[in-house]
């Protein structure tokens, strides 16, 4: 079986699949005009990406392609709506990464608290600011919001509640049982977390329902000075909406994602948000992790290996 890999990924994944009788054609940077003329060489039965884009173009060339693994849990780089229309099966790898995720998650919200590096930049700087510095609330008995309790979202609540934080969740999908199992107030209102929470940290998918989740009017809800913490996709923030929050009631933004993120090979960046004060961002890197890839490369392997014994797809999102 060919098999493509765009990305980067562990050497053991790809001694793996040509143990297994692959043809296996690896090339990490590969992307837009380059993927498409290296899918239309090869003719890969299966494409492996994390961070690299496959959308009608690519799968238009794609005439042997059967399966697409998204290593990662995330799979709106990947049309996976027309890829149905082709016959094309979308996998990905949920969970694998959730630790490594909640991880940053909660390293931006205790770095919003206490502003850690602006004190890094100021040091580095020269400059002794104690005096600044010494005015952090503390999270101990304050309020975090989650929106989406899957395993990420899961994650980040039993660590915040480790700090003695309580927890409010969203989730159409998360049960009364389920939340108290977890120790977490449910509830059906998105808008009474905004309201209730001292900090958000956003767990979602980016599907259609998703897109522009947050936005004015649940910014607008939030406290004075809360924090929004997301490590999912940028298109749920409605963008102009935070900036408005950001400099009108003096939100706090912890980002990992950003609406217009350059390509995996580019190294410019811009984005006006990151300007405004109290925003810190990190470079989409919530599941980049030596822990978090071999995680996600096992489930990788697993979904391949259980295709070439049955030719069914494992964690298939478009069935």
């Amino acid at each position: 079986m060919n098999v493509l890999i765009a990305d980067k990924c562990p050497d053991w994944f790809v001694d793996k699949l040509r143990a297994a009788g692959c043809d296996v054609m690896w090339e990490p940077n590969l992307e837009a005009d380059a993927l498409t003329a290296a899918i239309q060489a090869h003719q890969p039965v299966a494409i492996v990406v994390r961070s690299t884009k496959v959308q009608k173009a690519q799968l238009d060339t794609a005439e042997a392609l059967k399966l697409i693994i998204r290593a990662g849990a995330g799979f709106n780089t990947i049309d996976y709506v027309y890829a149905k229309e082709l016959g094309v099966k979308v996998a990905n790898c949920p969970g694998m990464n959730a630790s490594a995720v909640a991880e940053l998650a909660i390293g931006h919200l205790i770095n919003m608290d206490r502003q850690i590096a602006d004190e890094v930049a100021d040091l580095r700087a020269g400059t002794w600011a104690k005096k600044s510095y010494s005015k952090a609330a503390g999270l101990r008995g304050k309020t975090l919001g989650v929106l989406g309790m899957g395993n990420i979202g899961q994650l980040t609540a039993r660590i915040a509640q480790a700090m003695f934080m309580d927890v409010v969740a969203w989730d159409p999908f998360l049960s009364a049982e389920k939340a108290a199992e977890l120790g977490v107030t449910k509830t059906e209102d998105l808008l009474e977390v905004a309201r209730v929470a001292d900090a958000v940290s956003i767990h979602l998918a980016l599907v259609p329902p998703t897109k522009d989740l947050v936005g004015a009017e649940f910014i607008g809800a939030m406290k004075p000075g809360a924090f929004l913490i997301n490590t999912s996709r940028a298109g749920i923030i409605v963008k102009d909406a935070l900036a408005a929050g950001i400099q009108e009631k003096g939100i706090r933004a912890g980002l990992d994602v950003f609406w217009d993120e350059p390509a995996a090979s580019d190294k410019d960046f811009g984005d006006d948000i990151v300007e405004l004060p109290g925003v810190y961002g990190t470079h989409h890197v919530g599941a980049s992790t030596e822990q978090a890839q071999n995680a996600v490369s096992e489930e990788a392997w697993r979904v391949v290996e259980h295709f070439m014994a049955s030719g069914e797809v494992l964690n298939c999102v478009n069935p």
